[in-house]
């Protein structure tokens, strides 16, 4: 049994068009996705350079050297798809997302509006032109997977691939076998001597099944192009979005803040419909210019109309005030949830939300006054040394997770003190016979830490300033050390080298002290 006729749209290189388009470069650059370390996907311009998917970053850098690094993003992708999707469902609709850049959709309805599949293609080619993207494709087969072939093998002055009713299995018989199993049963086959998708087709299907499984049978059906996948159209998803355009374009803050304040209304009130609340806000700006400022926003509950208006001022006022003017006056403002769930989850209870609402009511109001920034709260991030990892983060925002997710060679393991020193204050660290314990360049010490003198200061509150005096000597009781942090080492200038010590005294008191070319000083205590 053949595949339903279907239409693919490929867009070659989506990932790289969607991210270098949000990053404002040029469509001809050299440009690089990386993810985890490896090429994710990269622009003609880097594959003419020698650039290819899976190579290393320095590898990839080494053949390219005006490569232009950026981070995959799947949520980009799909985000910035989203449009495209939209256009085309307005000139054919029932269309299935294979992934972002890619789409299929039945071949019948189409082919019979237009006149023919030819100019159903030429229909969706223009619609994609229409919607920013350059040198897509088509192809036309008997099932997806052959219709999304057809379109790769399509030339770019053609741009249109198509494979006439029942011969798509001849057309994708020289097919690698690859591109239907995964790297291992891939290589598996090669050597079974079965490299092509023709000689997959040719064998046994009850054979393939016992001896590949269901996966192995999956991928004969489609090899045999006798794959019972029907295009499934999506639903499109309720259109919560809420955009404004200016003309003429506004020039102050305040001036845009009071304008979008109605369309901020309308948001809010789309959601309560839908009995829907926004947690996440993607806010987009457009100036005058070309300019394009997009930024996604958090809420500790969910965003009200005020709320709305506060974070389009924030993302155009910066630091600023919001009575200053704009560098560039400001054409179009878009906004759209970037996460929503349901109002029930977030209803007050019988009696009110007691402190907790009042708090969150008080300090959303500070922030309201003085901006995004005024009011932060504490979190732990990444860091070597304890004090960095003392991050602050705006109202409501979260710890971006780059902060965590770096590497931090060097950083105490295991449970960290509770009191951190911001200033170090001085300490003493004496061996035996009353001489400062130090530490040679191969890491060892001079000699055991017999008596330490803790800072005057290190009461309660721990430390005040870096010039205290010490207090009483004490005996060492137990200690372990030294561990080296060592940091930017390349540069000769600005690296620097320091030693970590765990010392517990004879009152019972735990402390993390560092060595480095100061003297000794107090980083933290263990309360």
């Amino acid at each position: 049994m053949s595949g339903e006729r279907t239409i693919v749209l490929w867009c070659p290189d989506w990932p790289v068009h969607a991210a270098s388009s949000q990053a404002g470069l040029d469509a001809d650059a050299a440009v690089a996705l990386i993810d985890r370390g490896l090429v994710y996907a990269c622009s003609a311009a880097a594959r003419s350079e020698g650039v290819r998917r899976g190579l290393k970053l320095r590898e990839a850098q080494l053949r390219s050297p005006a490569l232009t690094v950026l981070d995959y993003d799947a949520a980009l992708d799909a985000r910035v798809f989203e449009p495209v999707i939209r256009l085309v469902e307005a000139t054919v609709p029932g269309v299935q997302i294979i992934r972002p850049g890619t789409l299929a959709m039945r071949a019948r309805g189409p082919a019979r509006y237009y006149g023919g599949e030819e100019a159903a293609a030429e229909a969706l080619l223009a619609t994609a032109e229409r919607a920013g993207v350059q040198g897509s494709r088509i192809g036309i087969a008997d099932g997806a997977f052959a219709a999304e072939q057809a379109a790769r093998a399509s030339g770019a002055a053609g741009r249109t691939g198509i494979v006439p009713a029942g011969e798509a299995a001849a057309f994708i018989a020289p097919l690698p076998v690859g591109l239907l199993v995964d790297e291992r049963t891939a290589t598996l086959l090669h050597r079974l001597g079965i490299r092509t998708l023709g000689e997959l087709a040719a064998l046994p299907e009850a054979d393939v099944r016992r001896r590949f499984g269901a996966a192995g049978a999956f991928a004969h059906a489609r090899a045999s192009a006798r794959e019972d996948a029907r295009v499934r159209a999506r639903t499109p998803p309720p259109d919560h979005e809420v955009e404004a355009r200016y003309e003429p374009p506004l020039d102050r803050i305040d001036a845009l803040a009071f304008a979008f304040r109605t369309r901020a209304e309308e948001f809010e009130n789309r959601l309560r419909a839908a009995k829907l609340v926004c947690t996440a806000l993607r806010v987009e700006i457009v100036d005058d210019r070309g300019g394009r400022s997009e930024r996604e926003w958090l809420h500790p509950r969910w965003f009200t109309a005020a709320d709305v208006v506060d974070r389009v001022r924030w993302q155009l006022q910066g630091g600023g005030s919001a009575d200053r003017g704009l560098a560039a006056p400001i054409a179009h403002v878009r906004i759209a949830p970037a996460r929503v769930d349901d109002a029930a989850a977030h209803e007050t209870g019988l009696w009110g939300g007691g402190p907790d609402e009042r708090v969150h009511h008080g300090l959303t109001r500070v922030q309201s006054m003085l901006g995004h920034d005024a009011v932060v709260t504490g979190s732990v991030g990444g860091g070597r040394m304890l004090a960095d990892r003392q991050v602050f983060v705006p109202w409501g925002d979260r710890l971006p997770p780059s902060t965590r997710e770096r590497p931090w060679p060097g950083s105490l393991p295991g449970q960290a003190p509770s009191s951190v020193f911001r200033d170090r204050a001085p300490v003493l660290v004496l061996d035996a016979a009353g001489e400062p314990v130090r530490v040679d360049e191969r890491g060892a010490i001079s000699a055991p830490p017999e008596r330490f003198a803790p800072p005057a200061s290190a009461g309660k509150h721990g430390p005040k300033g870096a010039h205290e005096a010490h207090g009483g000597e004490r005996r060492v009781q137990a200690w372990a050390g030294p561990w080296p942090v060592v940091e930017r080492w390349w540069d000769a200038e600005a690296a620097r080298r320091l030693y970590r010590f765990q010392l517990v005294d004879d009152a019972g008191q735990a402390w993390l002290l560092v060595l480095d070319e100061t003297g000794w000083r107090a980083e933290a205590r263990y309360d």
